[in-house]
């Protein structure tokens, strides 16, 4: 008898072009734009994953009333969508329309601005918010950072900019042993309302995730009775939280595993049960219905607090930050890209910005990771380079022609 919020993540990352050390001072693009692969890469995906999934949801949407989720979109998903396949957004648009389909609020470019820079980090959620508006006529009401990272501070700026609840992951080094079924709430820095939040039951996600297709996992095959089970378990004043990357259906568990079957099954039988239900966060948040009073956030028990003092994420074993941060060559380059900053807004040049912007995007740490075992196998997964320091070699050389041209344009100034 639970209730089931159903997110999915939308991103695609620019990635960076051959642009190397005898490109430096020229016109070139840092990014694949100007040749084929990004547009490559994306329709490809497009092809197995955004098209199928999405006209799939848009199927349940029509054949089951009460079934309703949510997605996030980067901003540089968007504009890969507008320019290398507009179907993927006439399909979305549709699905926002049903009024069923709840979209949040992120940061445009998929970055990690949150640990550096509240004044970038709120430019670009409010650039994202301003996209949502302009293209599906949509303004969100909650908030998921970059790969779900979370932290007090980080809550603190999401609770200054006034949205109604945040979602990141369940921790238990953090939740000491709390069920992840529930809302809790931030635990203030200083004395801004408290912010409630929808943590991800990584069990239950992972297993159709990660687990679906491994032949080597006890429960394959997944069956939808099996699956059943395990969600109907839960009482009906808890909250699953099933969050995935939209990829999930159709790109890391291909179509011959029979992913979307599994999902269209489970989301018919799930339905049939009048006292099962689909919820998408803000129903959630608006159903505690909390005042966000001094006097509400003095009756909230130290319980009902999700105390993080330390960012962590939904990545990896350890759900931290070592994904992006964990060696040297990642924090020498966040800390150059970052340093650009001031600089930056006093050159007030789009273009510049732009690229700046772009460089900030996760992805491009995530593949200069040099994890090993089960998470370096993850990694190198997804990277396009032939390792991390490839990965770091070619941001370094684009970080390095960006600060020649920031030097140049200051110095044109009149």
């Amino acid at each position: 008898m639970p209730q089931v919020c159903l997110y999915l993540q939308l991103h695609q990352p620019w990635r960076l072009g051959t642009f190397s050390i005898f490109d430096l001072g020229s016109e070139s693009s840092y990014f694949e734009d100007t040749t084929q692969h990004n547009k490559e890469i994306f329709r490809k995906v497009a092809k197995k994953s955004y098209l199928p999934m999405l006209t799939l949801l848009e199927k349940l949407l029509k054949a089951e009333p009460r079934f309703t989720f949510t997605l996030s979109l980067s901003g540089v998903f968007v504009d890969q969508a507008l320019a290398f396949e507009p179907e993927v957004i006439e399909i979305l648009k549709r699905l926002v329309k049903t009024g069923r389909v709840e979209l949040l609020a992120e940061t445009y470019y998929h970055s990690l601005a949150a640990l550096y820079s509240p004044e970038e980090f709120e430019a670009q959620v409010k650039k994202q918010l301003k996209l949502m508006k302009e293209l599906f006529d949509y303004t969100p009401r909650v908030f998921r950072n970059t790969e779900l990272i979370y932290s007090n501070q980080v809550a603190e700026l999401v609770s200054k900019m006034g949205f109604a609840g945040m979602l990141t992951e369940a921790v238990d080094r953090y939740l000491g042993g709390r069920p992840k079924t529930r809302v809790y709430y931030s635990y203030p820095a200083t004395q801004s309302a408290p912010l409630p939040l929808l943590l991800k039951h990584a069990q239950l996600s992972d297993d159709v995730a990660f687990r679906f297709s491994d032949r080597n996992w006890d429960w394959y095959p997944l069956t939808v009775e099996r699956y059943l089970e395990w969600v109907e378990v839960y009482g009906e004043d808890e909250i699953i939280n099933l969050f995935m990357d939209f990829e999930t259906f159709g790109e890391h568990q291909w179509e011959d595993t029979g992913i979307f079957e599994f999902w269209a099954e489970f989301v018919h039988r799930f339905s049939q049960k009048p006292w099962n239900t689909f919820v998408t966060p803000t129903q959630v948040f608006e159903a505690i219905n909390l005042e966000t009073s001094a006097k509400a956030t003095q009756q909230i028990s130290d319980t009902d607090r999700y105390n993080v003092p330390d960012p962590i994420s939904w990545a990896d074993v350890d759900r931290d930050l070592t994904a992006w941060r964990g060696n040297q060559l990642q924090l020498d380059t966040l800390e150059k890209i970052y340093a650009l900053e001031e600089q930056l807004y006093k050159l007030k040049d789009k273009k510049i910005l732009e690229n700046w912007r772009r460089l900030q995007t996760s992805d491009h740490f995530y593949y200069m990771c040099t994890k090993w075992s089960a998470d370096g196998d993850v990694h190198a997964y997804f990277s396009p380079y032939s390792s991390p320091y490839e990965a770091y070699r070619r941001f370094s050389v684009v970080l390095a022609d960006l600060q020649g041209k920031i030097n140049e344009s200051a110095l044109s100034r009149p």
